[in-house]
């Protein structure tokens, strides 16, 4: 286990309620997985710090799985986003900006508020250590 890694919580509420979280949290990344607008790592992600609090072995199996494991520990340990993630998820928010201006035709205000909030957060993918791919 990540010597940053959270410990396990000592009450049992408390640790079912983080399980069920990142029973939730795997469920929504599975379906993102298939969907293209919806990201699937950082929810697998999340599902592991879940985990962390609450069940070690669901934790060493999402960091042990073939297709997400290496991402979520190139989070954990370097905060990095793989090179083809980055360029998924910077691809992804342009997309679905475009998609929100043809479809919603939103007024001009609502429009750069959330072009704002969108390029704050490809700002902050952008700007995370790149890692490197699985080989």
């Amino acid at each position: 286990m990540d010597q940053n890694a959270p410990t396990p919580s000592s009450s049992w509420a408390l640790r079912l309620g983080y399980r069920l979280l990142g029973v939730l949290l795997v469920a929504i990344g599975i379906i993102g997985a298939f969907l293209p607008l919806l990201p699937s790592t950082i929810f697998f992600i999340g599902a592991t710090a879940c985990f962390a609090r609450s069940s070690p072995a669901l934790e060493a199996w999402l960091l042990e799985h073939p297709q997400f494991g290496p991402g979520i520990r190139a989070w954990r340990e370097e905060g990095a986003i793989r090179p083809r993630a980055k360029i998924a998820a910077l691809s992804g928010m342009a997309f679905g900006y475009a998609v929100f201006l043809l479809s919603a035709r939103p007024a001009l205000p609502l429009a750069v508020f959330v072009g704002v909030v969108m390029m704050g957060c490809a700002t902050y993918v952008a700007s995370r250590p790149s890692g490197s791919e699985p080989t």
